[in-house]
């Protein structure tokens, strides 16, 4: 079984999901994009790693990679092999004392798991050829972790306000929802914080 190399592209909302999150995964030597609806648990769980946002306590995941840690235990890869009715199944690939173990899982807890360990994430090429998407029909689905209109798109859309305040203020605010535990409003708060980011860029 072919294995593509992916990476994660980002999170948002769908209209389709029902309060869930739409994990975005992309190929890293193609140009398919591979969408795997998740829970807004392990959505905050992956969606805080990545900015490096620590909890006042683990998640179930950091507890893991503690138990790891202290037992020897390293995860070398993560597989998404399988597609069944619409549910993805992944493996968790780990290595404790030379032997190396197979681990069924749900594909985002596989990831936050992934993610904790810098290990690298595989699809199989059958399951990217079944549900793998091109950006353009991605953009037609995707909708923002924020409500435009709770948030502008554009930085000049924003009531007045300078773009800087506003990250200040926003960056106060998810330092407050973490210092809650409100994990999800400080998911919403960071994206906001990376759109802002992207806008000054651009």
């Amino acid at each position: 079984m072919q294995k593509l190399q992916v990476d994660i592209l980002g999170l948002s909302t769908s209209p389709h999901t029902n309060g869930a999150y739409a994990l975005i995964l992309y190929e890293v030597e193609g140009k398919r994009k591979l969408p795997i609806i998740i829970g807004g648990f392990e959505a905050q769980a992956i969606a805080l790693k990545l900015e490096n946002i620590k909890p006042p306590r683990p998640f179930t995941h950091d507890l893991f990679k503690q138990i790891a840690d202290a037992f020897s235990l390293h995860v070398n890869e993560v597989f998404i092999d399988e597609l069944h009715n619409e549910t993805f199944y992944a493996k968790i690939i780990c290595e404790m004392r030379g032997v190396v173990h197979e681990i069924d899982a749900r594909p985002s807890d596989a990831i936050a798991i992934a993610v904790r360990f810098n290990a690298p994430i595989f699809v199989s090429e059958e399951i990217m050829n079944e549900a793998g998407i091109l950006e353009e029909q991605q953009k037609e689905e995707e909708e923002p972790l924020i409500a435009a209109e709770e948030y502008p798109e554009k930085p000049e859309e924003r009531p007045s306000t300078s773009v800087e305040s506003l990250r200040a203020e926003l960056s106060r605010k998810l330092e407050d929802a973490i210092n809650r535990e409100d994990y999800e409003e400080a998911a919403r708060i960071r994206d906001e914080l990376s759109r802002l980011r992207d806008d000054s860029r651009g």
